[in-house]
């Protein structure tokens, strides 16, 4: 596995390194090992997976606080994505920064994206499948999100025409630092 890191501190791309012959390919998508010689402490406590019909659709951009806040891994399974991390950390120099990258079922690519940050996708194609490593469980009272559209951002969608869920449409509009 390979460690790529970006201008968000904690912030990583992942890519998987497939061994491939004649009967397809086997790959590590987890390694604790790894992810401990870059200081991530990441312990896998639910996997979830998501489906998403409709090209376009945008799913974010959520986050849990604390105590319940959480670290993920995000994998594109079917389809491609724009997935995007935003940098929530108070303290943070680069508050309010995002960084996105394209993952899709051929580049295999994982987003490690830290607690403290909010992370939402669009997807790129129809029936796209997204697979979640949390590192902590799902906690209603704690689940929150921001705009995807907010101009503290000013996050660049790549598809214009797009679709969102009555909630993520609704998430307040962060705070300026």
């Amino acid at each position: 596995m390979k460690f790529k890191k970006t201008k968000l501190k904690g912030l990583y791309i992942i890519e998987p390194e497939p061994r491939i012959d004649e009967r397809g390919y086997l790959m590590r998508t987890f390694c604790k090992e790894e992810l401990n010689k870059y200081g991530l402490q990441f312990t896998i406590v639910q996997v979830n997976q998501t489906l998403t019909k409709k090209k376009g659709t945008v799913r974010g951009m959520h986050f849990q606080t604390p105590p319940k806040a959480e670290d993920k891994i995000v994998q594109c399974l079917h389809g491609a994505i724009y997935d995007v991390a935003i940098d929530l950390r108070a303290d943070s120099p680069t508050y309010g920064k995002w960084v996105a990258e394209e993952l899709n079922e051929d580049n295999k690519k994982m987003f490690f994206i830290p607690k403290g940050f909010a992370h939402g996708f669009q997807s790129l194609t129809n029936n796209c499948e997204v697979q979640y490593f949390m590192s902590e469980f799902y906690s209603p009272e704690h689940a929150s999100g921001v705009r995807w559209d907010d101009s503290i951002f000013n996050i660049k969608w790549p598809i214009k025409n797009l679709s969102l869920s009555e909630k993520d449409k609704n998430w307040p509009l962060a705070k300026q630092k």
